[in-house]
């Protein structure tokens, strides 16, 4: 495979498909009127932006059989598993656990934490349940890459400046070859995504690289345009 044209330089793709795309926490709650992020005041339409850019991220992997990996920040019914330090954070607005528009909030199996239906994985794709803001705590992720034999991780998702920020940088001390896909993140706060990928490619790619979805297509698909 060719290299993909990146900030700070050059991403140089693996030539034995150890490429995975991560798509970050593309859950209901976040994105959808009704959900967590629109309950505590966000612009979720700031989020929903990235939805087409991601589907044909996730379409293009899928026509070539590289691996999806969708990530869903979620904890158990009777919350053990979230730290006093997360789940009492926030003062006069929804708590993790109280009853939202969609369900009990970030609980897993109820409706808002589902992923919307435009990006639902497929049987044969990696789905991580996550307690936290990176993909690699308290979750078999890192085991999972080391059977699957990945070396680079491709990241989409929100929010840029939290759990796509946090799991990149788990990532990178991890020893992976991390891209931050431009148009294929969001955060509520745009001025946050900007300073996020600036501190993540900064002194020549202190975490990893940046790059848009177009030059990403173009690098893995020779027709990249047809693709639509």
């Amino acid at each position: 495979m060719p290299s993909i044209a990146a900030y700070p330089y050059d991403y140089e793709l693996p030539t034995d498909s150890k490429l995975a795309l991560v798509i970050i926490d593309m859950q209901r709650d976040f994105l959808e009127y009704g959900g967590f992020g629109d309950a505590l005041g966000n612009d979720v339409t700031q989020l929903q932006s990235i939805v087409p850019t991601v589907k044909k991220l996730l379409e293009t992997f899928r026509s070539l059989n590289l691996p999806v990996i969708h990530t869903i920040e979620a904890h158990t019914a009777d919350l053990s598993d979230c730290p006093p330090s997360k789940l009492n954070r926030g003062k006069g607005g929804l708590k993790i656990g109280d009853q939202g528009a969609m369900g009990r909030i970030l609980i897993a199996g109820e409706d808002g934490n589902n992923i919307i239906s435009e990006l639902t994985p497929l049987d044969n794709e990696i789905v991580i349940i996550k307690p936290g803001k990176g993909a690699f705590c308290r979750t078999d992720l890192e085991s999972i890459l080391q059977k699957e034999n990945i070396t680079h991780l491709l990241f989409t998702g929100v929010t840029t400046e939290v759990c796509v920020q946090t799991t990149m940088r788990e990532a990178n001390d991890r020893g992976y070859e991390c891209l931050i896909i431009e148009d294929g993140t969001a955060s509520y706060f745009p001025e946050f995504k900007t300073s996020t990928i600036e501190m993540l490619c900064a002194q020549g790619g202190i975490i990893g690289w940046s790059a848009n979805s177009k030059q990403v297509i173009e690098a893995l698909v020779p027709q990249a345009m047809a693709i639509a």
